[in-house]
């Protein structure tokens, strides 16, 4: 019965923090954030070496504390009108679905990806010549986010050391159980071939441009409203050896009063073809190591085969609340898979780092 009180205070206390007026709404981060770049930053639309790229992450979390928060994420993107001079614009869809805590809080979201890319420098396989790609990129989309009433306790339900179902919601007056928004997001991105065995690529982006009013307790939308969300990124790929590529990357992430970066490097080794095989072919294992200030160490891993990209991830939580998870943070378990363009015109066009 006690461990039943305290629980029930939990998720007292987490459903007063979801709809207090004081309260922000964060979006979603995942540790793989190289397998979902239209979360990141729509400018990142199209940004690969082949005809169509699509992919899936699920992330499991916080199951130590409470019931779990899930995340499922899909999306799909592809170069649609390709210039003679490399110049191209690309489109994608991107799909995600987050279930948290006790009260089956669900937000569903769907964006639609446009992205031009300026190509300069002619860079292919057979030159030391330096190519780059100037991309700017913009998101819209809907979504819906909805609460199970049913699963929540509030103050007037304990009276004299006794419940009683019903409420007059002293505590969430005006609550209702969903609300629907639109969101609007737009972004740049700039990537360099130095050489061919060296890339980097660049990225700003800013989310939730439009700022909706995303709370389920109706209160003004300077009150509720969704804050901005304003990415960074820097990512580099270095053909360290014949076969092993190494690949750091740093994401920052600012909303509202909350922030994070995550920095860290992947180590790549290509156990079958050579370096003249089309890289979508070959096949290769991972193992990179990350750091989120002031939350989690990190560490994924997984292989590349023919296309494929399976990849798996865990957190370590080293946060104020490792005493509560056990360390536990979030697993991750993420597939990609990339069409290869045909060699003719792989030869005529690559793009300088897909390392996002």
């Amino acid at each position: 019965m006690i461990r039943r009180s305290i629980i029930n205070r939990l998720s007292l206390a987490v459903a007063i923090t979801l709809i207090a007026p004081v309260s922000f709404a964060q979006d979603i981060h995942f540790t793989q954030f190289d397998m979902a770049p239209l979360v990141i930053n729509p400018a990142f639309t199209g940004m690969f070496d082949g005809r169509v790229r699509a992919g899936a992450i699920y992330r499991s979390q916080w199951n130590s504390v409470t019931k779990g928060y899930e995340t499922y994420g899909a999306s799909v993107d592809m170069p649609l009108f390709i210039e003679k001079n490399g110049d191209y614009l690309a489109a994608g869809l991107q799909l995600y679905n987050d279930v948290a805590g006790d009260a089956n809080l669900t937000n569903f979201t769907g964006l639609v990806s446009v992205a031009y890319h300026k190509y300069f420098g002619g860079y292919n396989r057979n030159s030391d010549k330096g190519g780059s790609d100037l991309a700017i990129g913009f998101q819209g989309g809907y979504a819906n986010k909805h609460l199970d009433l049913s699963k929540l306790f509030f103050g007037d339900e304990f009276n004299n050391g006794g419940f009683a179902t019903g409420t007059s919601r002293e505590f969430g007056q005006g609550l209702g159980s969903s609300v629907n928004y639109y969101l609007v997001n737009a972004g740049m991105s700039y990537s360099h071939a130095t050489s061919d065995k060296m890339s980097f690529v660049l990225g700003i982006g800013a989310n939730n441009i439009n700022q909706p009013n995303d709370a389920i307790q109706k209160k003004q939308n300077s009150q509720t409203g969704l804050d901005m969300r304003y990415t960074g990124e820097m990512g580099i790929n270095w053909l360290a050896g014949e076969r092993l590529s190494l690949r750091p990357a740093v994401l920052y992430q600012s909303q509202a009063t909350a922030s994070e970066i995550i920095v860290g490097n992947e180590f790549n080794y290509q156990i079958s073809g050579d370096k003249e095989t089309y890289k979508n072919f070959s096949t290769s294992v991972f193992l990179a190591a990350w750091y989120r200030t002031g939350d989690a160490a990190m560490i994924t891993g997984g292989i590349e085969f023919k296309g494929f990209r399976l990849g798996l991830g865990y957190d370590y939580n080293i946060s104020s609340l490792n005493t509560s998870s056990n360390g536990n943070g979030g697993f991750e378990l993420a597939l990609r898979y990339i069409m290869p363009n045909p060699i003719q015109f792989a030869e005529k066009r690559t793009i300088p780092c897909s390392r996002f």
